[in-house]
């Protein structure tokens, strides 16, 4: 299908956008969002990888338009809406044993590593 994307015209078709995005990795999204099998990506960042030109050069609604077209799904994702990644089995199992960090024993960072000391202690 044809697109104008920044007053340049390009031939996109929907497999030619999912082979243009596999194996690059979706960065954090607030705002519009294009589903590409399983994964969410910020259309500038799918709008940057298809057409090769700068973010700067388009809008998001060029690209939203193109998508649509397509056939993807597009959709507004906000701040609290960011959908964190499912835990893996490994991921849980390793998670099963953390200790409660939340008791007199004391303050735990990020990591989950306890420290008792008060000085700390957040």
């Amino acid at each position: 299908m044809r697109c104008v994307i920044a007053r340049f015209p390009f031939e996109l078709t929907k497999a030619g956008v999912i082979a243009s995005m596999k194996g690059i990795k979706p960065e954090p999204a607030v705002g519009d969002v294009v589903v590409i099998g399983r994964r969410q990506y910020p259309v500038k960042q799918v709008g940057e990888a298809v057409t090769r030109q700068d973010r700067r050069d388009f809008s998001a609604g060029e690209v939203v338009r193109a998508m649509t077209k397509l056939g993807f799904t597009c959709t507004t994702v906000t701040a609290g809406e960011q959908a964190a990644p499912a835990a893996g089995p490994t991921e849980t199992a390793d998670t099963a044993g953390t200790p409660d960090t939340t008791g007199a024993a004391g303050a735990a960072d990020a990591t989950g590593t306890v420290f008792s000391d008060p000085q700390w202690s957040e």
